[in-house]
């Protein structure tokens, strides 16, 4: 046990020990060092804050619209594998076309289911590869469908496919890369001059008194003078003219 007079000896030890003296500045880098290894480690324990994904850049993406989809004929012309790549149906198209299965008309109802069945078969096929695209961003969606479609097949430099006009013009304007199924269609049709004889057989009378109609296996129509009286026949025609319409080509043809 220490005695009195030997903790005052102490105490006056201590009182007369050298004071160390560090210069402001020395003190003042210390503590802007503490504190830059305390908030680092501040926020290595905060969870690292949510980024927004952005989407992958879908390859050879085809992105195909309502009106390609009621139409039909593209899933032809995938088949025949005249077109590749992904085949890309967004889910605000798909909604759009459920819409149309669902509707109280009888003809837009048969043509949105004739749409859904043909997508099923198309996604079952082998070789073809079908993808629903949902988008994953918090982005707003357009109210307009048709813009969010372009705006999507912009981002991946995908192709789209339509059978609207409107729409086509649409993509053209944004460098949109469109094919339109119908211009497709017109482009393959068989090329007829005035002159050619074809083998037709008549199917149900024209406009005109007395005119036959028949259809080449591409679709194009052909008018036949006096053919009415041949319904149901097979007959051998001579193409007289030729006129283009915005639905396609028509020939007119008289009776050899």
């Amino acid at each position: 046990m220490l005695k009195k007079k030997d903790i005052n000896h102490k105490e006056k030890k201590n009182e007369s020990a050298p004071k160390a003296h560090f210069p402001a500045t020395l003190v003042g880098t210390l503590a802007n060092e503490i504190a830059s290894i305390v908030a680092a480690r501040l926020s290595s324990l905060r969870s690292p804050a949510r980024r927004k994904k952005k989407p992958e850049k879908l390859k050879k993406a085809v992105f195909l619209d309502t009106s390609a989809i009621i139409d039909g004929r593209i899933f032809d012309i995938v088949s025949v594998g005249l077109l590749d790549g992904t085949f890309v149906v967004l889910e605000e198209i798909l909604l759009e076309l459920k819409r149309i299965a669902d509707s109280s008309d009888a003809v837009k109802r048969e043509r949105g289911r004739r749409g859904l069945v043909r997508l099923d078969e198309i996604k079952k096929a082998k070789g073809i590869q079908l993808i629903l695209y949902t988008n994953g961003l918090s982005e707003k969606i357009p109210k307009d469908v048709d813009e969010f479609l372009l705006k999507t097949a912009k981002t991946h430099k995908g192709k789209l496919i339509t059978c609207d006009y409107s729409l086509e013009k649409k993509a053209r304007i944004q460098n949109v890369s469109v094919v339109n199924v119908n211009a497709l269609a017109n482009a393959l049709k068989i090329a007829a001059v005035p002159g050619e004889s074809l083998s037709v057989k008549i199917l149900h009378s024209g406009k005109e008194t007395g005119q036959g109609v028949s259809y080449l296996d591409d679709g194009t129509m052909v008018v036949v003078q006096n053919g009415a009286v041949d319904i149901g026949k097979r007959i051998t025609v001579v193409i007289a003219r030729v006129i283009q319409t915005d639905a396609g080509k028509i020939l007119f043809a008289k009776k050899i």
